[in-house]
């Protein structure tokens, strides 16, 4: 999960300045953790919330985003998201957007099973992100870290989400010259996987997701969740991320990592 909000703190000083190469400073002042980061901490809340019961998991995610979006109401948000956190009885609202997948590493985590992360996957995107593709771009994030997880080799991976989710016949050389700015699933879930399908370490995975532009902080976040999964995080990375989160950000990561 970590491996998010570091693609994000990476990611946030390109998302509007894209900058095509993977030469640049990693992590520098002008970074910091977005909407990306405080929803991805949200889940991760919500699903200890549950202590492993996660029959009402989709009630407590609404919860826990809502009091952080709310707790931090300048990380970013698009507009109606930013509705759904200031509603009293927020419904879902059809969305397709990247958000659904920038957010749900945690899930991979719990799950005990391939089946059991596609399920929490969808419990936590259809309260706002019912569209088949914003459902579609959450779970294949989940399952390409699941797979990760489980010791899944990289061809492996490919060759699973290529079958089940998107197909990955591009290359990153190939898309970087015409790839703009896009926040729908179907346009920045295959290219963040791809980012991690071709990279050589934790590091060259968010570099590649960085150099492709578009929405690079939420890229580089799908992208840094798999690749914590495959690659791990170095500690100096580690140690340098950690500076850029506030007490309650911090607690809810430490106190995800120590359950799960």
């Amino acid at each position: 999960m970590l491996g998010a909000i570091i693609g994000d703190i990476v990611g946030s000083r390109f998302e509007f300045n894209n900058h095509k190469s993977k030469e640049f400073e990693f992590m520098t002042e002008q970074c910091e953790v977005t909407d990306d980061s405080i929803m991805t901490l949200a889940i991760a809340d919500a699903i200890m919330a549950c202590q492993g019961d996660f029959t009402e998991l989709g009630q407590k995610v609404v919860s826990s985003m809502q009091r952080l979006g709310r707790e931090y109401p300048h990380a970013g948000y698009g507009n109606r998201f930013r509705l759904w956190l200031s509603t009293d009885n927020p419904m879902p609202y059809n969305s397709y957007g990247n958000g659904a997948a920038m957010r749900v590493s945690a899930c991979a985590y719990v799950a005990t099973s391939l089946e059991e992360a596609c399920l929490l996957s969808e419990k936590v995107t259809e309260v706002t992100h019912n569209h088949p593709e914003g459902i579609k771009g959450a779970e294949a994030t989940t399952v390409a870290i699941w797979l990760a997880r489980q010791g899944y080799g990289i061809p492996e991976i490919r060759d699973y989400i290529h079958e089940h989710y998107y197909t990955m016949d591009f290359t990153l050389d190939g898309i970087r010259p015409t790839y703009t700015f896009n926040e729908t699933s179907q346009e920045t879930v295959p290219q963040a996987i791809m980012a991690f399908l071709e990279s050589k370490n934790f590091e060259d995975a968010i570099r590649n997701a960085i150099s492709i532009g578009g929405d690079s902080d939420t890229l580089a976040a799908i992208t840094g969740s798999i690749a914590q999964a495959y690659y791990g995080i170095p500690e100096d990375i580690r140690e340098q991320a950690l500076t850029y989160l506030d007490e309650t950000l911090l607690k809810i990561l430490l106190d995800f990592e120590g359950i799960y």
